[in-house]
């Protein structure tokens, strides 16, 4: 099978335990597209901090963001844009705001959060990975319900960081009974990320697929989490990262190295060395776009 496009999860995929990218995943992005194989992030984070991981790769291409809610070039060219309606935004922060939970609406541009403080460390690796505050401003407020009165938002995404597990599974099972508008992903034992009806990872690869002229058979994708499943299973190639959950590499065609151990960077080199560049085959009539 001939792959025309590479789809890279960000966070335990293309970042290292640390935060950073190894010198390996950087040169093998390099390689692969030198083969003119289209690479892309596809991650449940904000465009802005995207486009920065993105920058550090060498990537200039469409970008699925905000777990398959938004996508757009770094120019800001969005091909799909999916939002959830401003009073199904608020009804869902007045009911969560019943919970001790830090709710976050994720905008394109800016999020706004309340001020609770959680007593576990889940938000210590997560509130400060959406990107550049000089060119993305996060703003926490007292009551976002109060907020909303006054300036209402269409969110891409919600995120709640739950200080209880129990609180998660009721929040997420009343939260489906009362609202036909929006799906739920659980991405741990305390995140609940909130998306319009029909966002997820795998519909953004059908849409970029779409748009491009790539089918998903034509392409190979790598994650690590409970939200990529689908994508690794439908794609012509699904990887999962050796740091992933026991369910993502069971939904894998093929398991790598972990991302502390350059996992992209071995998987690139496994599958795509014996690849001929795509402009060659172009060329033998081997591929016809």
């Amino acid at each position: 099978m001939i792959y025309r496009l590479l789809a890279l999860n960000v966070d335990g995929t293309v970042l290292q335990s640390n935060g950073r990218i190894h010198k390996s995943t950087k040169e093998a992005i390099a390689y692969v597209q030198q083969k003119g194989v289209y690479v892309t992030l596809v991650t449940s984070r904000s465009f802005p901090s995207a486009r920065k991981v993105a920058k550090a790769l060498k990537i200039n291409s469409y970008l699925i963001t905000h777990q398959g809610a938004y996508i757009s070039s770094e120019q800001g060219e969005a091909i799909l844009t999916r939002r959830i309606p401003e009073e199904i935004t608020y009804e869902l922060v007045r009911f969560l705001e019943g919970f001790p939970c830090q709710i976050r609406i994720v905008h394109d541009e800016f999020s706004l959060a309340n001020k609770y403080k959680l007593n576990h460390n889940l938000l210590a690796k997560t509130v400060f990975t959406t990107g550049d505050p000089l060119f993305y401003s996060q703003q926490f407020v007292d009551s976002i319900s109060e907020t909303l009165t006054d300036d209402p938002i269409s969110a891409p995404k919600i995120e709640v960081y739950f200080e209880f597990e129990e609180d998660l599974v009721d929040a997420r099972d009343a939260l489906s009974s009362m609202f036909s508008e929006v799906n739920m992903t659980k991405l741990n034992d305390f995140r609940l990320d909130i998306l319009p009806q029909g966002v997820s990872k795998l519909n953004g690869m059908i849409s970029l697929g779409e748009h491009l002229g790539v089918a998903l058979k034509e392409m190979v994708t790598i994650g690590d989490g409970i939200d990529d499943i689908d994508m690794i299973r439908a794609c012509g190639l699904g990887v999962a990262m050796g740091n992933a959950e026991v369910e993502v590499k069971m939904a894998a065609d093929w398991v790598t190295r972990t991302n502390n151990q350059n996992g992209v960077a071995y998987m690139v080199k496994e599958h795509f060395r014996k690849q001929q560049p795509i402009e060659f085959l172009r060329k033998m009539n081997i591929i016809k776009k």
